[in-house]
């Protein structure tokens, strides 16, 4: 029995989420019927973060383990053949230990909110950013997002199905960023809460519009209530950009 990890991007649009569901296909069910295809055997594939339907990667990660003896390029080339024609693609593949867990061993994790700041709709990315029409104040987003940083009680920004033990987290960067049209926002945190990335970019777009200042954000963070915590932002900007161990 062999132990591997996997890097994976895909597009969230064609997926109800990361994990097996009954209401559609997950990516976790994608990589386990590949798996099956591959080598006939049914496994469980771990996911280092259970991305939200609609929730896209650069670089999740997961693992598996098999029986059959195959070297790791092997094994990538063969998922990404059972994987066609569903927009998910093995990046890497490598052995590792078998303590190696993907989400329990994770130290870090990164997401990216793409934002498409203009007036224009979007011809091709619709599905891939959230498109705001009014212009946006970055320079106003950004100094309220350093409330955030640090650990706190993020229940006003915790989905109130969220099952974490705690709503108490650390975060250790919210920054942001123009890249032409789009605005780029960076989350990075051991872990995260449900939603919480999406309900800080919600908040963080009403400062940008004038409708909150930094210290309504601050003033929604102290309240612990989710009703504080101003809206969602949609989860086609959303992206699973990295997991460090």
């Amino acid at each position: 029995m062999t132990r591997y990890r996997l890097t994976l991007e895909y597009d969230g649009s064609a997926f109800v989420g990361w994990q097996r569901q009954d209401n559609g296909l997950g990516v976790q069910a994608a990589l386990e019927t590949a798996v099956e295809g591959f080598c006939g055997e049914q496994v469980i594939v771990e996911g280092a973060g259970r991305t939200d339907s609609g929730v896209h990667a650069l670089g999740q990660v997961a693992h598996l383990e098999i029986e059959r003896d195959a070297d790791a390029e092997t094994v990538r080339d063969a998922l990404n053949a059972h994987l066609r024609p569903l927009p998910v693609t093995v990046l890497d593949v490598v052995e590792v230990d078998e303590d190696f867990h993907a989400r329990f061993s994770a130290r870090e994790r990164v997401y990216l909110y793409r934002i498409l700041n203009r007036r224009p709709a979007p011809a091709l990315d619709g599905a891939r950013v959230w498109w705001v029409a009014r212009p946006l104040d970055m320079a106003a987003m950004a100094a309220a997002a350093n409330v955030l940083l640090g650990h706190h009680d993020f229940t006003s920004f915790r989905a109130s199905e969220c099952q974490a033990a705690s709503p108490e987290k650390t975060l250790d960067e919210l920054s942001l960023a123009r890249c032409g049209d789009e605005i780029h926002v960076t989350a990075r945190a051991r872990s995260f809460l449900h939603h919480q990335v999406r309900n800080m970019v919600g908040a963080l777009q009403w400062v940008g519009h004038g409708k909150w200042s930094t210290n309504d954000l601050a003033n929604a963070l102290a309240a612990r209530d989710r009703r504080a915590g101003g809206p969602t932002a949609p989860a086609q900007g959303l992206y699973l950009k990295a997991v460090h161990y």
